[in-house]
């Protein structure tokens, strides 16, 4: 059985995030285990595995929908990045590397929304 989501370059971008994530958070103080660093993992994993749900829908509306939820957890993600740059658990080229990549999945998610949504108008 084919896996639609599995051909997407944002789904597969989303995963090498993942990845960079679980790998940076097991740097970080152990008194975080249970604090930023599982909610940071959390993140990044919503991230494709909403990619992956949407892509399973039946509907356009229904895809673009949890690609809206795939955005908004990047942006959590952005956002706790920013938290632990701040604490000094993250060193500035790590940082930036990683803002580099968040901000290219979140290019390609407002792209594949901008496209599900003329897909969805033309429907009408």
């Amino acid at each position: 059985m084919k896996r639609a989501h599995k051909e997407l370059d944002v789904w597969k971008l989303s995963m090498e995030l993942v990845v960079d994530i679980f790998q940076v958070v097991d740097m970080f103080p152990k008194k975080e285990l249970f604090g930023l660093s599982m909610q940071m993992k959390r993140c990044a994993v919503s991230i494709p595995s909403n990619i992956a749900e949407g892509a399973g829908r039946k509907t356009k509306r229904e895809f673009r929908n949890y690609l809206y939820i795939a955005q908004g957890s990047l942006n959590e993600l952005d956002t706790q990045l920013e938290i632990a740059r701040k604490l000094g658990y993250l060193k500035e080229d790590k940082y930036k590397e990683l803002q580099e990549k968040i901000l290219r999945v979140g290019q390609m998610l407002s792209g594949l929304i901008k496209k599900q949504t003329e897909r969805i108008k033309d429907e009408k």
